[in-house]
């Protein structure tokens, strides 16, 4: 396994890239039998450490986990253990994705996208009020007739360059076939968001994320 261990204003010895190697070993033995990657950052938030693991497994299936602790020995050990309890949740999926990868007969399942991150626009000031406005009159800052009747019917112009921010980042993504329980399965491993997929009974394109109350949303518009 190639292991990447970096740290922000954190020391990153012999000792602790020693730690994680066999950390990650023994998490990840147990559902892979081919090589995977992985990135850990150390960095500290007071007076604790931070620690994030990041495992790529090949074909589409990232794992994420968190933690912190006393010192970035312990902040390592209960990020590892949030990843071993995702999967041991997962453990019977986990091992036929495995199997799956070591055979070289099946087809590749994802098509290629982008994804693009957009600067937050920035709050627009608080209007001021017109009093011929309020009474009736069009004043410069009123809008045309004919402007708000198209904005009303839904005709209004875009200007392209305040329709959303700047884009700060591009990246390519793949949108794979997957069935529902197997997209709600990397959303969580991952610790993502948002998760777009192709639906492998219907073919349309899904969503599923994470709501603010803990449940998984699902958005399936072949159903609508």
């Amino acid at each position: 396994m190639h292991i990447v261990v970096a740290g922000k204003q954190v020391e990153t010895g012999e000792a602790l890239k020693v730690h994680v190697a066999e950390g990650l070993n023994t998490v990840t033995r147990k559902y892979f039998d081919h090589a995977l990657e992985a990135s850990v950052t150390f960095s500290k938030n007071r007076a604790f450490f931070a620690c994030s693991i990041d495992i790529h497994a090949g074909r589409g299936l990232s794992l994420r986990g968190e933690g912190e602790g006393a010192d970035a020995h312990r902040a390592f050990d209960e990020a590892a253990a949030h990843i071993a309890k995702r999967l041991r949740r997962y453990r019977r999926r986990m091992n036929e994705h495995s199997r799956n990868l070591a055979d070289e007969r099946l087809p590749a399942s994802a098509e290629t996208a982008r994804q693009v991150i957009l600067a937050q626009l920035p709050d627009e000031p608080d209007e001021t009020i017109d009093p011929e406005a309020l009474l009736g009159g069009l004043s410069e800052e009123t809008e045309a007739p004919e402007e708000a009747a198209a904005e009303a019917n839904g005709h209004a112009p875009v200007d392209p360059g305040k329709d959303h921010g700047a884009i700060i980042a591009e990246t390519p993504t793949q949108i794979a076939r997957l069935s529902v329980s197997e997209a709600v399965m990397r959303l969580d491993l991952g610790q993502e968001p948002v998760m777009m997929f192709r639906n492998q009974t219907s073919g349309a394109l899904n969503v599923v994320y994470r709501r603010a109350d803990g449940h998984i949303g699902w958005i399936d518009p072949a159903a609508a």
